[in-house]
């Protein structure tokens, strides 16, 4: 079993991903102009291929922590919860456009990946290692969700 966690895990971070990205795909592209007018942002099509790997580094990074120890209720705990998070982030932001809440909430998840990559490190310091992109996509995505806050402000 421990070797199938290194594709079931990443697959099932894909997935919900993908859902969460489903159920707000309309909205995302209506997004397009908005984001045009933040500095230093990417273009759209860089999300998805960033958000793919983000997704198959954080299935990866739990598969060693479990491959190193099966039963950490922790690291399952907290990758979970950040998961959670992450799906529900763009509800708010996409779906709700709820700029403010939204950033609220991606201090959240910061806060998650980083005692994610804590608790990871105690198991497997590669796998927490594999979660600083996730960790520093999270901080720029932070930048992009304010500046959208005070784009829509005005």
């Amino acid at each position: 079993m421990k070797k199938w966690n290194f594709l079931l895990l990443p697959l099932l971070a894909l997935g919900v991903g993908f859902f969460s990205s489903f159920l707000v795909k309309d909205q995302i592209a209506a997004f397009a102009p908005l984001q045009a007018q933040i500095p230093l942002s990417p273009p759209s099509a860089l999300f998805p291929v960033v958000w793919t790997i983000l997704y198959i580094l954080m299935g990866i990074s739990l598969a060693l922590v479990l491959y190193q120890q099966p039963s950490s209720s922790n690291a399952i705990t907290i990758w979970v919860a950040q998961l959670a998070v992450n799906f529900f982030w763009s509800l708010l932001f996409f779906g709700k456009q709820w700029y403010l809440a939204s950033f609220l909430w991606l201090i959240l998840l910061w806060w998650l990946i980083v005692t994610m990559i804590s608790v990871f490190y105690t198991f497997s310091p590669l796998a927490a290692k594999l979660q600083i992109p996730y960790l520093l996509w999270v901080t720029f995505a932070g930048y992009l969700n304010f500046a959208t806050f005070l784009l829509s402000r005005a």
